[in-house]
């Protein structure tokens, strides 16, 4: 079992003399102990319950623990290097009784945020391996949690007054996947659709891209995510019709589709002239990792 790091901080986030329009979260010790925010000047009179000590076992499958676990579609968000992400504590789904991503993919050396949101009573943040314990319950808005994330593994984590309603997460932490193209893992460190693969063309006719492939929590993604070609070779994007609109955009090309299509019958082409790596995006679903790249050499 792993010992209980010090690198967290339980902290009160609310607007006090206008910090929290500046810096967000506040604290005065980066390698503190994890504080109530009872037992801080500044805390609200909300955060007063405590918690017994139910047991905490980590499960043998987490995906079979998780497939109760509120506004989970069993999709993971991944976050790449030097990302913060949030986990929204509280979310208004499920009566308030939901993280929010409930699991996320971060590479080693991330710093997690957990915000209070103010929905569903009183809440706290517990991995059930005893990683990361948030302490006492709170139900103030702007409360936060962070934790810094050093070794890969899995961290299957809950609310303790409403683990038995579903109120559940986990943490994966994972090496980044890689293709060896530096710039093309670090386009693709958000894309729950990537796995590391570059793709080979074979060479016979046009290269081609699904456009609105399953990924990403729904139909939002490209497929192949990595395609390798050799110079004047056509690439031909092709919808699907599902996951909405769609769109083809590249990142410092001039290249690009002509609006957002909707309809499984559009697509888009592009003859690749020169050896480079070409990133490309869809702007209504790009926040959400749907993302792909060219490699033409």
């Amino acid at each position: 079992m792993r010992q209980p790091s010090t690198r967290r901080r339980f902290l009160q986030c609310t607007a006090l003399a206008g910090l929290t329009a500046v810096a967000g979260c506040t604290s005065t010790d980066e390698t503190a102990q994890a504080v109530p925010a009872a037992d801080a000047e500044t805390a609200p009179s909300s955060t007063t319950q405590t918690t017994g000590t139910p047991e905490r076992t980590p499960p043998e499958s987490l995906s079979e623990w998780l497939t109760d676990a509120n506004g989970y579609d069993g999709e993971r968000r991944r976050y790449g290097i030097r990302s913060r992400p949030r986990v929204d504590v509280g979310h208004p789904t499920d009566d308030g009784l939901a993280f929010s991503p409930p699991v996320i993919e971060v590479p080693p050396m991330t710093t997690v945020i957990w915000d209070w949101t103010g929905h569903g009573g009183q809440h706290n943040v517990v991995a059930l391996d005893g990683t990361f314990d948030s302490g006492r319950t709170n139900a103030q808005d702007g409360t936060c949690y962070t934790y810094l994330f050093e070794e890969t593994g899995s961290y299957a984590y809950v609310s303790e007054p409403h683990r038995e309603d579903g109120m559940k997460g986990a943490v994966l932490v994972r090496e980044p996947p890689s293709t060896g193209y530096e710039a093309v893992d670090e386009w693709l460190a958000t894309s729950g659709s990537f796995d590391g693969t570059v793709t080979d063309h074979d060479g016979s006719g046009p290269a081609t891209v699904t456009v609105g492939a399953a990924g990403n929590g729904g139909n939002f993604a490209f497929s192949p995510p990595v395609l390798r070609i050799a110079p004047g070779t056509t690439v031909r994007w092709e919808w699907t019709g599902d996951g909405g609109g769609h769109n083809v955009v590249f990142e410092d090309h001039d290249i690009g589709s002509d609006g957002i299509d909707h309809e499984p019958s559009a697509t888009f082409e592009h003859t690749f002239e020169a050896d480079g790596i070409y990133r490309y995006y869809c702007a209504p679903h790009e926040a959400i990792g749907q993302r792909g790249a060219i490699i033409v050499e």
